[in-house]
């Protein structure tokens, strides 16, 4: 057989130097009918072994037939049907081959996102235990973080919240668009409690989410059970955030993880994606020129509640209790709560405002009230403890009593 090197030298010395066939031939020791084949060749010469066939040839023709009616049929029932004796591994190879010809192709869609079209929510809650106030800690079953990633862009955000009751959630989500700057068309949700499910063939959400969608005059879409593909964008940061950001940290409070996270989000926002080309950086103006712009009035979310204030001067807020002024005790007040505070109105004027606890069941005084709620019950017993008498009273001998009683000293008068 003709080495690669010396057909590579007939084609030089033929269109190179322009040598006759007869005089390459006495060159290079060879045959005229050599030096011609490799001038009609289009590549080197190479070794084919000739197909030897296979023991499953003779049975392709039934495999074929059982296909044509069955185009699924897994190999296994194959080699039953036929009586297949030897390895089936040679016999499952042979049917992937054919079973395309009898199967209509399935191709996969590509998901393409518009800019401004579509963000996916969801909650991850991360596998750590979380210190709080007052000596308690937080287990992942009770740490949700809420997060976000935007279709077209890839642009990721992320927010540790207190809770996943509806006023905490709502609260951590329109922190997330106002941050943003700007509303997605659509906002894409799992079957969350607090948001809505996917029930009659449709996305059916709950009261407070029409009030809150409504406001932003956006839509909300609920996906179908078991359709993890729908929100996959959300799920890979889950999966990235556990992979990358967890490792090696550790964290002081709630605070230090939502700056942790902050920090790192800022940074992987930089970092190029395969699927885009570029990063996130590089698309997320013209995903936010396309998005709809924040409402006006901002969506009344977190905690709102109105009652008259007790005795004890303390409103309750998610298990914990917090002092208020004992001056508007007995009068209504409004408690209103987000994230990070806890404040008390009485008529527009403030009468409380807390840090939030992320603790339970604990009590938060503040020492100004302790020390107004002294000073009030103090005056109070005052006003209530009657005043002494100043005048004295005369002390008259016995004898005066005799003499009004008609007595002497030798007895009756």
């Amino acid at each position: 057989m003709l080495s690669v090197e010396d057909w590579a030298e007939i084609r030089r010395l033929h269109r190179a130097e322009q040598m006759p066939i007869k005089v390459i031939a006495r060159v290079m020791g060879v045959s005229k009918n050599t030096v011609r084949a490799a001038l009609r060749s289009a590549g080197p010469p190479r070794y084919e072994r000739p197909p030897r066939g296979s023991v499953v040839d003779e049975v392709e023709p039934r495999i074929r037939e059982l296909l044509q009616a069955f185009p699924t049929m897994p190999a296994t029932v194959i080699a039953e049907r036929i009586g297949w004796d030897r390895s089936v591994r040679v016999l499952r190879d042979r049917v992937a081959e054919l079973r395309p010809v009898y199967l209509p192709p399935d191709p996969a869609s590509r998901t393409a996102y518009a800019a401004g079209e579509i963000a996916q929510f969801d909650l991850w809650f991360p596998p750590i235990t979380l210190p709080v106030d007052h000596g308690q800690t937080r287990t992942a079953k009770q740490l949700p973080v809420l997060t976000m990633v935007c279709g077209y862009s890839r642009w990721a955000a992320g927010v540790l919240i207190p809770s996943r009751t509806a006023e905490d959630l709502f609260a951590g989500w329109w922190q997330l668009l106002a941050t943003l700057g700007a509303v997605p068309r659509v906002l894409v949700w799992d079957g969350e409690g607090a948001v809505g499910r996917w029930r009659g063939g449709r996305s059916e959400l709950t009261t407070v989410c029409q009030g809150f969608r409504g406001t932003l005059a956006t839509k909300v879409l609920i996906c179908r059970p078991a359709d993890p593909e729908a929100k996959g964008l959300v799920e890979r940061l889950h999966d990235y955030l556990e992979r990358s950001f967890l490792p090696g940290r550790s964290f002081t409070g709630p605070e230090d993880f939502n700056a942790q996270l902050a920090a790192w989000l800022a940074l992987v926002n930089t970092r190029p994606r395969r699927a885009l080309g570029c990063a996130p950086t590089d698309r997320i103006a013209a995903d936010l020129e396309r998005m709809l712009p924040l409402p006006p009035v901002a969506p009344a979310t977190g905690w709102r509640a109105s009652t008259r204030l007790a005795r004890d001067h303390y409103v309750r807020l998610d298990g914990n209790d917090y002092s208020v002024h004992p001056g508007v005790i007995g009068r209504r007040v409004e408690v209103i709560a987000d994230l990070d505070r806890v404040r008390v109105l009485c008529e527009g004027r403030s009468v409380a405002d807390h840090a939030r606890a992320w603790a339970t069941h604990q009590t938060i005084s503040a020492e100004e009230h302790v020390t107004a709620a002294r000073a009030l019950r103090a005056e109070r017993l005052g006003r209530l403890r009657p005043a002494p008498k100043t005048e004295e009273v005369e002390i008259r001998p016995l004898s005066d009593y005799d003499a009004a009683l008609g007595l002497t000293d030798g007895g009756v008068a």
